[in-house]
């Protein structure tokens, strides 16, 4: 929490989202609920990228947070949706369509010293023969699901495998 609120229309995008998110972590709907009575500042973004067959995701190696998916904080006037498929443009080079649906909600502190955020998790596919480019010091690469790379957040990996294993073989809508 913040002096600077994010805007009315970027909040109630996060509500919509956070509740029709197919996975939810860390009792992040209560969360949000408890945190919209305040002014709430800043939110997070990430997408979940994954290849074709769905067996790699796309992790990016932070600088101090290790391989984490791409992502970061939604900007004010912009929806988490945007702001995930802007992260994912910025980090990886990759321009894409989202899944309808969000794969997951979740609270997590991104810094020691910061207060909790909720954070929303956009899901998408991509072929894997397309190149990625990436930020300075920040490279990018397809991994496959089962690697266990060290990062901030070790129980990402294993909600994301869970997450590929749940679609894996069914028909996904995507949305811009």
């Amino acid at each position: 929490m913040t002096d600077s609120a994010l805007d009315q229309s970027t909040l109630d995008a996060a509500v919509h989202d956070a509740g029709q998110a197919e996975m939810e972590f860390d009792d992040a709907r209560a969360w949000l609920g408890r945190a919209r009575k305040a002014p709430m500042d800043p939110l997070a973004a990430e997408v979940w990228l994954f290849d074709e067959a769905m067996r790699h995701v796309v992790l990016v190696r932070h600088r101090w947070r290790g391989w984490v998916c791409p992502g970061g904080k939604v900007e004010g006037g912009e929806t988490p949706r945007a702001a995930a498929r802007r992260e994912l443009r910025e980090e990886t080079g990759v321009i894409t369509d989202l899944f309808a649906v969000p794969a997951a909600v979740f609270v997590r502190s991104y810094r020691p010293d910061w207060a909790p955020t909720l954070g929303l998790a956009y899901a998408a596919r991509a072929g894997r023969s397309s190149p990625l480019s990436w930020e300075s010091c920040q490279p990018a690469e397809w991994v496959p699901l089962e690697d266990s790379r060290n990062g901030a957040f070790p129980g990402d990996m294993p909600r994301i495998r869970d997450y590929a294993a749940r679609l894996s073989g069914n028909r996904v809508d995507t949305v811009r």
